[in-house]
């Protein structure tokens, strides 16, 4: 099959392979997932980050990330010095993939000299991934969702 013929996929060739490993490298320092966040902060000790919800305070009250700061990005420039450590590197979230809250908010405190990723799939793929969250009322678990997670299995394995 030539170019021509290869459809939309192969109609712009491939990144050469050291040019696609440079991007995704990039990418590994720039975003983590939802699975790897979790098991991270379910361990005992330091997961070594602070994961911070943009979100409005309305959002924040309807479920968040147990052990959350909150912090809505418009309020970043003027509290975040007050509520995090620049030592601590700082893993953002929004509502979801819809939603370019976490990556506004990841700019923003990235301009003010902090370390920080952006969580890929928010609050959305937490929830339906069957990690717990919490609200004012207390904390809750929702079953996995088996279009975004193995249902029988801890992990994805990927």
């Amino acid at each position: 099959m030539t170019p021509t013929t290869a459809g939309p996929v192969l109609r712009t060739a491939p990144a050469a392979p050291a040019e696609a490993a440079a991007y995704f490298r990039a990418s590994l320092a720039f975003h983590a997932d939802v699975s790897d966040v979790a098991a991270a902060l379910a361990t005992d000790g330091d997961p070594g980050f602070v994961v911070l919800d943009s979100r409005s305070t309305a959002s924040w009250d309807q479920g968040h990330i147990p052990g959350a700061v909150h912090l809505p990005t418009a309020l970043i420039p003027e509290q975040a010095g007050q509520l995090l450590d620049k030592s601590v590197p700082v893993v953002t979230y929004c509502w979801g993939p819809g939603c370019n809250g976490a990556t506004r908010a990841a700019l923003a405190l990235a301009e003010l000299g902090y370390q920080v990723k952006e969580m890929l799939g928010g609050f959305e793929y937490w929830v339906r991934e069957g990690f717990e969250f919490e609200t004012w009322q207390g904390r809750e678990r929702r079953a996995a969702d088996p279009l975004t997670a193995p249902v029988d299995a801890a992990d994805c394995g990927c």
